[in-house]
């Protein structure tokens, strides 16, 4: 990877729906090397996908929960039904299993409180190996980004 293509992902992060051509003038290329360039990015996996970003407070999910999930086991089979179980929670954005003094780490978006305690209650607490959850509530986003740097 050069100085051209990391310049091509700068923008593609930016801005996915930019054109061949608007990319080409940007970086002083013709349309041809910028999308041989893109299509090699793509097949070689550095580029996985394109996506759309959505306000989550005009589609009322205003709320932002980080949780910390301890297991009873760590076990490999408590280990796969927890990762299962989470993967088929649409309000869980984010789990990621980490080193320290907790096993998970959840981002979890929810419209409000009666909802995350729903969701605690329903959801999230009633997965077999779930021992203890601490949770963290957002009260400013202070930065949010999905632009990776290059």
């Amino acid at each position: 990877m050069d100085n051209t293509d990391k310049k091509i992902l700068t923008l593609l992060q930016h801005n996915s729906r930019l054109t061949y051509k608007e990319i080409a003038d940007k970086i002083n290329l013709t349309q041809t090397p910028v999308f041989d360039r893109i299509k090699r990015m793509e097949n070689e996996g550095v580029i996985e996908k394109y996506v759309t970003i959505l306000n989550r407070k005009k589609l009322n999910n205003s709320m932002i929960v980080y949780s910390q999930v301890t297991m009873v086991r760590q076990t490999v089979e408590v280990s796969t039904q927890f990762e299962k179980a989470i993967a088929q929670l649409p309000e869980v954005l984010e789990c990621n299993f980490v080193s320290g003094s907790f096993d998970y780490l959840l981002k979890i978006i929810v419209p409000d409180m009666p909802a995350y305690h729903e969701f605690h209650q329903l959801k999230l607490s009633v997965i077999p190996g779930v021992s203890l959850i601490n949770s963290y509530f957002v009260m400013s986003e202070i930065k949010n980004t999905t632009e990776l740097p290059i």
